[in-house]
């Protein structure tokens, strides 16, 4: 550490996870918020005649309890978003529990690149959104250790 700041420190393997249950609100909001007002997600009678037989969640929604584990846990406050793919598996309803895990593929502190799978599964273990990101990290946080340096190996789907 040099003068309180600690490096930024990750290890393939690494993993984070945030659960939220997803709401009428929450898609309300995100309706809102984006204009997206896709009769799937907020007319239940549209959605009622969908392949689907009712009303699901935006499917970046999914993909927005990802960047919170990116921004806050994995690899955390100290990164910029580079790159974010991902690829929709399965729909998110209303009352679902959904997961978001990401896990280090590969850090290159030379480059102070990282790069991280990124999932989603519902309560019943179902995957509903696999992706990659890459990030830019910061080599020092200030005020001790970085986010990404707590080594956690819970596993993913």
């Amino acid at each position: 550490m040099i003068d309180g700041v600690a490096p930024v420190e990750f290890r393939v393997g690494d993993r984070q996870s945030f659960s939220k249950t997803i709401t009428e609100s929450d898609i309300s909001s995100y309706a809102g918020v984006t204009g997206d007002f896709h009769p799937m997600h907020v007319d239940d009678e549209y959605a009622r005649k969908s392949r689907f037989g009712r009303r699901t969640a935006h499917r970046l929604l999914a993909g927005g309890l990802i960047a919170s584990v990116l921004s806050t846990r994995l690899p955390g406050p100290a990164a910029d978003l580079l790159s974010f793919q991902l690829e929709f598996l399965a729909p998110v309803f209303i009352g679902d529990t959904v997961t978001a895990w990401v896990e280090v593929t590969a850090w290159q502190p030379t480059k102070r690149l990282i790069t991280l799978r990124t999932d989603c599964t519902n309560q019943d273990g179902q995957q509903v959104v696999t992706g990659q990101a890459v990030l830019s990290v910061n080599l020092f946080l200030e005020g001790g250790a970085a986010r990404g340096s707590v080594h956690s190996r819970s596993p993913i789907g």
